[in-house]
């Protein structure tokens, strides 16, 4: 026997999968070990590892199982097919997995595969393909949120377990956010309209969605001031008098944070000189705001849809330039 050989257990934690998923593997695709002691216990030589560390970077890339496992056999097998355009009639499939995804775009699958693996590397490769790919919003809302979702499930139906992936999941997300997102640009108008802020009410500390937005204001050249988690009213209200902001976006993911009155009262602030006094358009984004609403407040429905009110309110209050 090799002495370099692994035990299940071993391998299962070099690779970030559990023992079960090693043995179904065996049993389902004969990826299995070179090496049974007393025709039972399995033994995992170099080779071995090689072909399972294969099957999970293909399974992490969203191919199939059964696929993934004929490919890690096949000498080169380690190599991960390049990615090619999927029609849209079938970008969706029903992925299966240890995750409740649902009907989900095929990149779902293997960003879900990698992140209960705890597997940094290849989440990192997934979201930036993904955005790369299919730009921005679509990354966001087809890849990054099912996801996202489906880990917040089975966190909930399970005990607490699966913190450290949506753990994981949302640095890395933040990570990929933050990548797309261009750095800040000056104001050329002292007289135009202020930068969008962004921010989370008090007690909301969610801002994933917050910054997918204000990656997607950069990519418009539009000027934001991201304030981020958990904003004290107090301190909102400071930072909308000294910027004179064009809109504020208010993000409350639980109904509990939701509040009317501070979104009220944001809308009402006032600047300027008298006769010409302006106010912020405010935006309610988050399922919080979900069954309320406050007069005059923007409610978008989804992410392009702020995304463009945003562009269109920006716009409106730019002055004309003179010829």
């Amino acid at each position: 026997m090799s002495e370099t050989s692994l035990t299940t257990g071993a391998l299962a934690r070099r690779l970030g999968v559990s023992p079960t998923t090693l043995r179904s593997w065996d049993r389902r695709y004969g990826i299995g070990p070179a090496v049974r002691t007393d025709g039972r216990h399995r033994r995992w030589t170099p080779r071995d590892v090689a072909v399972l560390e294969a099957m999970c970077r293909l399974t992490s890339a969203g191919v199939p199982p059964a696929e993934a496992a004929r490919a890690a056999r096949e000498p080169g097998g380690a190599t991960v097919p390049p990615r090619t355009p999927v029609p849209a009639a079938r970008a969706r499939s029903r992925a299966a997995g240890p995750l409740p995804l649902g009907d989900v775009r095929q990149e779902c699958r293997g960003l879900a595969r990698a992140a209960v693996r705890l597997d940094a590397p290849a989440v990192e490769e997934q979201l930036t393909a993904a955005v790369e790919t299919h730009g921005l919003a679509v990354a966001w809302q087809e890849v990054m949120v099912p996801t996202l979702h489906a880990v917040g499930r089975k966190w909930a139906s399970s005990g607490d377990r699966y913190v450290e992936v949506e753990h994981l999941l949302s640095w890395h997300m933040s990570t990929a956010l933050r990548r797309r997102t261009r750095p800040p640009a000056r104001q050329g108008d002292p007289l135009g309209p202020g930068p969008v802020v962004l921010a989370c009410v008090p007690g909301e500390q969610h801002t994933l969605a917050l910054e997918a937005l204000n990656a997607g204001l950069s990519e418009l050249g539009l000027p934001t001031r991201m304030l981020g988690a958990a904003v004290p009213a107090e301190a909102l209200t400071a930072a909308v008098d000294r910027l004179g902001p064009a809109a504020v976006v208010l993000w409350a993911q639980a109904r509990s944070t939701a509040s009317l009155p501070l979104a009220r009262h944001i809308a009402g602030a006032q600047w300027g000189v008298k006769g010409a006094r302006r106010s912020p358009a405010v935006m309610l984004g988050g399922s919080g705001w979900l069954g309320r609403s406050a007069p005059g407040t923007l409610r978008p429905t989804a992410f392009e849809d702020a995304l463009d009110s945003l562009a269109r309110l920006y716009t409106a209050e730019s002055p004309p330039v003179s010829g």
